[in-house]
């Protein structure tokens, strides 16, 4: 016996039947998810279910899951009266006694959907429309309209970034933070993984229990090579995958009202780089925006170096879009808080909308997805004397 059968789990074949906007796509729609037209779909589409339907799983391996279900697959099937999912030896552990876990088939149908809406949308008859800024912020807008995220309420929605392997430690204080936050009725989005992605919404869902608050939003925003390496946490209630690593921080950037950055890696590093060049922008330099970089006390020095960083590279201005919280849940909540109420204020007498900010700028070059390799970053600029705005979006490349 292979040492991958040898590790294999238990598995169930099921029949599922998507609700809402599934129930009507076109059999145009249903032959590009069966990968009849378009190629590759069909294994994108199984590799971000099998992160699905293993929700919850601790592993940051993208080859884990498929090495533990190697006889995994997924069809997407015209019916009649919509669609119909077949799963073929799926994890057991997304089911309790036969069926499956309603949360864990939300997150499957999120995945059909949004990656349907891709390809149909977004696919190369429509290149042309992602080769400007606007049609790339439209098109960030229409995934989100088309997942039903974007609603017409009062600003409350805090995005937190953070590392998804974070230690103990600092798990608990995202937790603590998000407990302060839903107390003030304000909800979270994420990118959706574990670690400081979890956390916040952990700590959120106890509170907004407590202020017995029906209606929440945990959101949790991905994409393809994401999910693939961090599966979903069980907390999050929508989904949405975008196509790439730029409109995933853009969809950040429109829909949250405030950020939190907790300790992280790299990629946390870059977010924090990709949010300041934005708001280094002259044409963003007037708009309110929190952002507070925050964690236990074990983690002052990691902010110390970042907040020495900035200064360094990009200069005073930068420091001064954000502030530093340092075990100090509750501060962080009420600064957020009252960040958010300034910018309820401030979208009334601009006339701008509450569930996505059309009015910040984000120009082209931080829409562009960038592919790293040896040659692209021996080309790029990273001198003194530029504008900071230019340099941030060369230093996160």
């Amino acid at each position: 016996m292979s040492e991958t059968a040898s590790r294999a789990l238990p598995v169930q074949d099921a029949r599922i039947y998507p609700r809402g906007g599934l129930d009507v796509l076109s059999r145009a729609e249903v032959a590009r998810l069966r990968d009849a037209s378009s190629g590759g779909m069909h294994e994108l589409l199984r590799r971000c279910a099998l992160a699905v339907l293993t929700s919850g799983s601790a592993s940051d391996d993208p080859r884990a899951a498929r090495d533990l279900y190697p006889g995994f697959d997924i069809q997407v099937l015209q019916q009649d009266r919509g669609v119909r999912i077949d799963l073929v030896n799926a994890p057991a552990m997304a089911f309790v006694d036969g069926e499956i876990i309603r949360g864990v088939a939300e997150l499957l149908f999120a995945v059909v959907r949004d990656l349907a809406y891709t390809a149909i949308e977004l696919g190369p008859e429509y290149a042309d429309d992602l080769e400007s800024s606007a049609g790339i912020t439209n098109a960030v807008f229409g995934l989100l309209r088309n997942a039903r995220i974007l609603k017409p309420a009062d600003p409350n929605l805090v995005v937190c970034w953070g590392g998804h392997s974070i230690s103990r430690d600092e798990y608990i204080y995202t937790k603590q933070v998000g407990y302060e936050l839903g107390l003030r009725d304000l909800d979270i989005c994420t990118g959706c993984g574990p670690g400081a992605m979890k956390g916040p919404m952990k700590g959120a869902t106890i509170a907004h229990a407590k202020q017995r608050r029906h209606t929440t939003r945990y959101i949790g925003i991905t994409e393809p090579g994401i999910i693939a390496a961090e599966s979903p946490n069980p907390i999050v209630n929508h989904l949405v995958i975008m196509p790439d690593i730029e409109k995933r921080l853009e969809a950040f950037v429109r829909l949250g009202h405030g950020i939190l950055v907790f300790p992280g890696g790299v990629g946390t590093a870059e977010e924090i780089l990709y949010l300041l060049g934005i708001l280094l922008r002259e044409e963003n330099a007037g708009l309110p925006f929190p952002l507070i970089l925050t964690g236990p006390t074990m983690a002052a020095p990691y902010f110390e170096q970042i907040d020495r960083f900035i200064r360094l590279t990009l200069g005073e201005a930068a420091a001064a879009r954000y502030e530093i919280v340092i075990g100090d849940p509750v501060a962080v909540a009420r600064k957020m808080s009252a960040g958010i109420k300034r910018v309820r204020e401030y979208r009334i007498a601009q006339k701008d909308s509450f569930f996505f900010n059309w009015a910040i700028d984000v120009p082209l070059e931080y829409q562009q997805p960038f592919v790293p390799s040896h040659e692209a970053m021996a080309a790029l600029d990273l001198h003194h004397g530029r504008p900071a705005h230019a340099l941030a979006a060369d230093l996160r490349r």
